[in-house]
Order: C-alpha cells, then sequence, then structure tokens
C-alpha cells in the first residue's frame, strides 16, 4: 500500500507480543502504508482518512505473523522418505538423492515451502540451502524469486558445505564446494541480493551447513566474512549425541566449544535445533546472545531428543520457532509447531508448566524476529513496526467454545487464516493464496519431484 492510505482492522481480540504481552480482548489495529499507525482498546479513532478498507473481525484474534528461523526448502520434493531413521542415517539415506537437484527443482521445491506456510500465518520466512551440485544452476536466485513472487519477508541463510565423503563427510563428493568456492559465492549472494534497510524483503545470511560437513577452516572464514560484511550467522548446533561424538572424537572438545572456538558464538549467530545443551553450553548461548531455532516436529521425527527451551529462556538465550525442512517435518507449517513446541516441552514429570501457551505464541513471532536481527521492525504489533499481521478466525467449531483466543490459537486445532499482511499487503484470504496458484504449485512440485526420484535411481 501507498504510504497514507489506511486499512482499519476492527472488533478482534488482539495478542500484541510486545514487551508486556499487552492484551485487548476487542481492539482495533490502522495500517498505514507499510506501519502499524495505531491499535487499541475499543474501535478505530474517528476522522481517520484516506481509509481504503475497513475489516470487521469479529470472531478473530489479530497478531504478529509467524516468523519461520529454519527451514530447507528443497527437501519439499523429498517428503516421505526414510521415515523410520535418526539423523545420521536419514542423511546418508537422502544426501545421493539431494545431490542431483537442479534450478528448476529448487524453484518448485521452494513455492510448495513458501506456500504451505504462507497460508498459514507465517510473513517472514528463510530458509538455509547448503546443497550446491555442481553445475546445477542459480539455486540462491531461485529461492529468492520465489519468495519475492509470493510476497513473503525473507532471509536466505546461503549455506556451504565443503567436507565430502572423501574427507569423512557424509555428501557426495560432487555435492559440496571447495572452500573458496563457497566463501565466494556467498559474498556475492549478500552483496547482489542482501538489503540493509529496516522495511527490507530480503536478508542474506552466512550459513556454513554443520560441524559434520565443513571444515574449521569454512567455519572461521565465514564468520569473518559474515562480520565484514555486516550480515549475521546461521548452522546447525548439536542436534545429536552422535554430533556431539563427532565434535570430541575430531576436535577434542564439545560443539558449543568449538563453535567458540570458531568464532561462531555472539549476538549475530542463531543455530539450528540445540537438543544436547548442558548447564555450561545453555549459559555460554545466554552471555553471547547467540540464538537457537527450536524444531520441535523435526526433532521428534528424526528422534533427536527434546531441546531444553524453558531452561534456555530463563537463561535469557533468544529462541525462535523453525519448520525445518520438510523431509523432517512433512507438513511443512510453522502455526502447528507451536502447539508442538508447547507439548513436547512438557513431556516428563512435573513438567505441566514448562512452557504456556503465550510464550509458545512468543517463541513463534517475536522469538523469531530476535534470532534473524528483526525486533526493531517486526514481531510484535507496536506502532511504527511493519505491518506483518494475521487475523486467526476463532469462532468455529473447533475453537468457539474456548473462551481464551491465545489458548484457542496455540492449544487447538490449527486456526485458519482469514487473512494475512506482509508489508502492508494482502497475502492470504479466507485460507488461500492471493499471490500465487496453489493447484499450480502442486502440479509443479509433483512432477520435481518424480522427476528427481527418476534421476537419483538412475544413479
Amino acid at each position: 500500500m501507498a504510504a497514507d492510505r489506511r486499512i482499519v482492522i476492527e472488533n478482534c481480540s488482539i495478542a500484541t507480543v510486545d514487551a508486556h504481552d499487552t492484551e485487548y480482548a476487542s481492539g482495533h489495529v490502522v495500517v498505514n502504508g507499510n506501519r502499524i499507525e495505531s491499535l487499541g482498546a475499543g474501535r478505530a479513532p474517528e476522522g481517520l482518512e484516506n481509509v481504503d478498507r475497513r475489516i470487521d473481525a469479529t470472531g478473530h484474534l489479530v497478531t504478529p505473523g509467524l516468523v519461520n528461523s529454519h527451514h530447507h526448502y528443497y527437501q519439499w520434493i523429498t517428503r516421505g522418505l526414510a521415515t523410520d531413521h535418526n539423523l545420521f542415517n536419514w542423511l546418508v539415506t537422502l544426501y545421493p538423492t539431494w545431490a542431483r537437484i537442479d534450478e528448476q527443482m529448487v524453484r518448485a521445491a521452494a513455492g510448495g515451502s513458501l506456500a504451505m506456510m504462507a497460508r498459514g500465518g507465517v510473513t517472514t520466512a528463510m530458509d538455509h540451502h547448503y546443497v550446491f551440485p555442481q553445475g546445477s544452476g542459480d539455486l540462491s536466485g531461485a529461492i529468492i524469486g520465489a519468495a519475492r513472487e509470493m510476497g513473503v519477508r525473507f532471509t536466505l541463510a546461503r549455506g556451504s558445505m565443503d567436507r565430502s565423503e572423501k574427507d569423512g563427510g557424509l555428501p557426495p563428493d560432487f555435492a559440496v564446494e571447495t572452500l573458496d568456492g563457497a566463501l565466494t559465492a556467498t559474498e556475492e549472494t549478500v552483496r547482489q541480493h542482501h538489503d540493509a534497510s529496516f522495511d527490507a524483503m530480503t536478508q542474506v545470511a552466512v550459513a556454513p551447513c554443520s560441524p559434520f560437513s565443513v571444515s574449521t577452516e569454512l567455519l572461521k572464514q565465514g564468520a569473518e566474512l559474515a562480520r565484514r560484511l555486516g550480515v549475521r550467522l546461521h548452522t546447525h548446533g548439536s542436534e545429536t549425541v552422535e554430533e556431539e561424538q563427532f565434535c570430541k572424537e575430531l576436535f577434542g572438545m564439545g560443539p558449543t566449544d568449538y563453535f567458540e572456538s570458531t568464532g561462531w558464538l555472539g549476538e549475530d549467530v542463531w543455530m539450528a535445533h540445540c537438543v544436547h545443551m548442558n548447564d555450561s553450553d545453555i549459559a555460554a548461548f545466554a552471555r553471547t546472545k547467540t540464538g537457537v531455532a527450536h524444531c520441535p516436529s523435526s526433532n521428534a521425527r528424526l528422534a533427536a531428543g527434546i531441546a531444553r527451551v524453558p531452561d534456555m529462556l530463563a537463561a535469557g538465550v533468544p529462541v525462535g520457532l523453525g519448520v525445518d525442512g520438510t523431509a523432517s517435518n512433512e507438513s511443512g507449517e510453522l502455526h502447528t509447531e507451536l502447539r508442538n513446541a508447547l507439548l513436547i516441552n512438557r513431556l516428563g514429570a512435573h513438567r505441566e508448566a514448562a512452557l504456556n501457551a503465550r510464550q509458545a505464541l512468543r517463541l513463534g513471532t517475536y522469538g523469531g524476529a530476535q534470532v534473524l536481527g528483526r525486533a526493531a521492525e517486526i514481531g510484535s504489533l507496536e506502532p511504527g513496526k511493519l505491518a506483518d499481521l494475521v487475523l486467526w478466525k476463532l469462532d468455529t467449531l473447533a475453537h468457539a467454545s474456548i473462551a481464551d483466543p491465545v489458548t484457542a490459537l496455540v492449544f487447538g486445532a490449527a486456526a485458519p487464516v482469514t487473512a494475512s499482511f506482509v508489508n502492508g499487503r494482502q497475502i492470504v484470504e479466507n485460507n488461500r493464496l492471493l499471490t500465487a496458484d496453489e493447484d499450480a504449485i502442486a502440479r509443479s512440485t509433483r512432477a520435481e519431484a518424480q522427476r528427481l526420484a527418476r534421476i537419483a535411481a538412475q544413479g
């Protein structure tokens, strides 16, 4: 929307997720251009000029748009495989297939991943893409293009791997880059696509894949590159007990100490999973303000374990939510992760208060904004912040008898999205995308999944 053109949303419950968890049982939100102009209890102020649209949101809860802090879009076309494997066996099984991806496949897979998230309330998405087979085309450009077309705010974590099978790693030799090649390509991606402005729609982070698929030198030089360019750093950390054993055997220390030795702890860093963290690890993350992307469904799917999210939050660690790749979370939806995060973190004796509904909502909104480095712009509903917000319909059979709307959203079934706005632009209406043809995306992803399966079978 142009500046000074307003959308007025009224008669809704509002969960702002601001620093005070301010909520309104019946209130209003005024959007002016791409910013939130005002919000509060009751109806909007009288006499507002240039109101293009008024929305009667009776029966709805308005929240900040969901922020996804970890994903791998290319996996959309390898869903439903290796369903009974742990992480290392799952990777060994799937890497030979993933090593055959190309630009057309990645574009289709990104469309499927983004569509599923966007229609479920995600307004800011990210993708950690680290598989760059030789001769596969412009994969980063394909992903960024798909996000731009979908209309979501987006961070590309430009990943890399340089430790292949011949070096004791898991990926096939032809699916990794050289150290210099990875660093050069990452810098080019940042310089071409990263936007540092307040209302940026596309940002880029430096993101070597994991301790067991990259060299120590790639981690060290990757951190130096990110800080020279002024962008964030992302990787996988402490996901499994096998990873901890790997780090101790190869480097003589656990993952957290190894990351610190390579420059990978800091408030400009966030890591996916962080399941196997001891008290010392959590203290190090809290001290350095290193962020965590919690992926409860994927952790359960791969039997990785339960991350100590309540302990992290109590220590002051920034924590967001992640879908993770859909080869380990086939639903591909973030709004279901609100519920799963809450339930999984309550497993065990006397843990009924480990997480509550409002903490879960904060993980999926403000927490994600924190770890992406965008908490000043998104993640809560406050005047001056960007107009990324969602209207959840809570007056149907699934939720109408639950009095508290935040409880209904988090504890209840996945709520329908009546409207989702990104940067003041509506991208979802009545659970359907306005920016893309869902049926066409479904056809293209199925075709590319079948093409990849044929290519992989030919070997």
